[in-house]
């Protein structure tokens, strides 16, 4: 049945209920109400039998769709939507998630869940979610403050020195190995130079570490940490500099042509 019917039934019903009170059918002193009905005294939803009389013995409802139709009984409010409201209850919070930063400023977040939802006007319910600040320093910081210093590979030192006597020690040669860097952001300068070019944002880019750039620790400074923008400066393109994450990296390589190296 259509919205048009329901609407007709119910106008049916009540010009019934009126007949019937002047034919004086109506029993003296019946009680009235959404109080006085059988369980359920509430109906949810559109329920045209979910109806009771008024103290006048005209019809009245106690469907939540007599608020659309305006023909609630007297105490629906009271009845239905007061006495009979449920408030909202939530669970407990969760932990705090980890700082969303492994250096410096960050967030922690934690939530809860809602265990019984409101109904009938009840209590509405409080905030799911709460964050707060954080401040993390790992030791993985300090590296990340280290700023890279770049060249193109056209430095490769890969000759022989012609004047090395054959009875002279040869200093120990560490062998290199390859960084992929996620290029995140480059200067407007980086365009000025042709290898320089390629430092442009979401670029991936091989960068060598050979071994006359390595630090004592067999590492060459600004090579990067997973997930963490580390940052970056071209030695010979002035101007240009950006940041970048690591995303893995090769022992006992060498980068491909056209690549970068570590100062």
């Amino acid at each position: 049945m259509g919205a048009h019917g329901c609407v007709f039934r119910r106008y049916w019903i009540a010009i019934y209920s009126v007949l019937v009170c002047f034919s004086k059918v109506c029993i003296p002193g019946a009680e009235a109400g959404c109080e006085e009905r059988k369980s359920p005294n509430c109906c949810t939803g559109r329920n045209n039998d979910c109806f009771e009389y008024t103290k006048r013995k005209s019809v009245c409802y106690c469907d939540a769709y007599c608020q659309k139709t305006g023909d609630c009984c007297e105490d629906y409010r009271q009845e239905c939507q007061i006495s009979a409201a449920v408030d909202c209850t939530v669970g407990q919070w969760s932990a705090w998630s980890r700082c969303s930063s492994v250096c410096g400023v960050g967030n922690m977040e934690r939530n809860r869940q809602v265990t019984t939802h409101p109904r009938n006007g009840g209590v509405p319910c409080p905030d799911l979610k709460q964050r707060r600040g954080c401040l993390a320093h790992m030791e993985t910081c300090s590296a990340a403050k280290d700023v890279a210093k770049i060249l193109p590979d056209s430095f490769k030192r890969n000759f022989k020195d012609p004047w090395r006597r054959p009875h002279m020690l040869l200093k120990e040669e560490r062998k290199s190995y390859c960084v992929y860097m996620r290029v995140k952001q480059g200067s407007a300068a980086c365009r000025l130079k042709m290898w320089s070019t390629q430092l442009t944002r979401e670029r991936s880019v091989c960068v060598e570490c050979q071994g006359d750039a390595m630090a004592t620790d067999n590492r060459c400074h600004g090579d990067g940490l997973q997930t963490i923008r580390t940052f970056w400066a071209a030695a010979t393109a002035p101007g240009c500099y950006g940041s970048w994450i690591r995303e893995s990296s090769n022992e006992n390589c060498q980068c491909p042509p056209y690549s970068i190296l570590f100062v």
